[in-house]
């Protein structure tokens, strides 16, 4: 796909530029669109962006190449990524004390230190520092922090929920899944994951000057995906199939919603094949 038929993605010679100066080894069409997008952003004064997409999207490997376009421009793109903001095991612990198990599986709305994302990403984009928690999935807990110095000309937030609407008004609240029917019958999680996103992820949406999104052909590509991750980690913290469809089913109705809704309200909607090309690229315009 040439870097020019990305339709309604500008370019310049900048971004021509920029594009042959990124990794070689990550894949082609992603380091096209992280040098289209950075030289769009520039222009156009952006300074906060949320990327979604779900398990396996390719949002890690984006944000290395936003971060690497932005500094061939002279810029300082820093990506944050929503996982580091998980609740502390303990703390998931409590919420699935008080509020209902499903919330001791990290991941789904709920389950997030939002205001302290949103605090961070305020003093960034204010040119502090900032303390970063740094999450651990093999405990399953946080690891410590890194200090990440500011200031920055644009903050990224990357996050398979970012931009995730609540309930629409046409949406069934009966279950979707075996997860769904045999643990949340009386769908207390689903409902407060929905209070969630009424409230401080709304918060952190409303805070993004711009939303992207990488949209997976389905849950079937996710879950394939999420597997081949796997590969890369420790063989003893490795999940199964079983596993990792089990999981993923704590994700499934949100990422069916965003599947659904975030086309029509994203700036830019990447679409993703089979193969985990990019497919077409569609920007909208105010």
């Amino acid at each position: 796909m040439p870097i020019a038929a990305m339709a309604g993605v500008r370019s310049s010679p900048g971004a021509r530029e920029c594009y042959a100066s990124l990794d070689a080894n990550a894949p082609d069409d992603y380091r096209q669109l992280a040098a289209l997008l950075v030289d769009d952003w520039r222009a156009r004064g952006i300074r906060t962006v949320g990327v979604a997409g779900g398990q396996g999207a390719g949002k890690s490997t984006l944000g290395l190449l936003l971060a690497a376009a932005g500094a061939f421009h002279g810029q300082r793109v820093v990506v944050l990524s929503i996982d580091d903001f998980y609740l502390t095991k303990a703390e998931r612990e409590r919420l699935a004390a008080e509020v209902h198990p499903l919330f001791r599986t990290r991941g789904p709305p709920g389950t997030h230190a939002v205001p302290l994302l949103l605090r961070t990403l305020e003093a960034l984009t204010r040119g502090d520092d900032a303390a970063v928690p740094r999450f651990d999935k093999g405990i399953d807990d946080r690891a410590g922090e890194a200090t990440v110095a500011g200031p920055a000309d644009i903050v990224v937030v990357e996050g398979w929920c970012v931009g995730a609407p609540p309930r629409p008004a046409g949406e069934s609240s009966a279950p979707i899944n075996t997860l769904e029917r045999q643990s949340d019958v009386d769908g207390v999680w689903r409902n407060a994951i929905d209070d969630a996103l009424c409230g401080a992820y709304a918060e952190l949406n409303a805070a993004l000057d711009a939303i992207l999104f990488l949209r997976v052909p389905g849950l079937d590509a996710v879950r394939r995906w999420r597997l081949q991750q796997e590969g890369e980690r420790p063989r003893a913290q490795r999940m199964t199939a079983a596993e990792i469809a089990h999981f993923v089913a704590h994700y499934e109705r949100i990422t069916r919603r965003m599947l659904a809704e975030l086309p029509n309200t994203a700036d830019v909607t990447v679409e993703l094949a089979e193969d985990h090309r990019i497919a077409a690229v569609h920007m909208a315009r105010n």
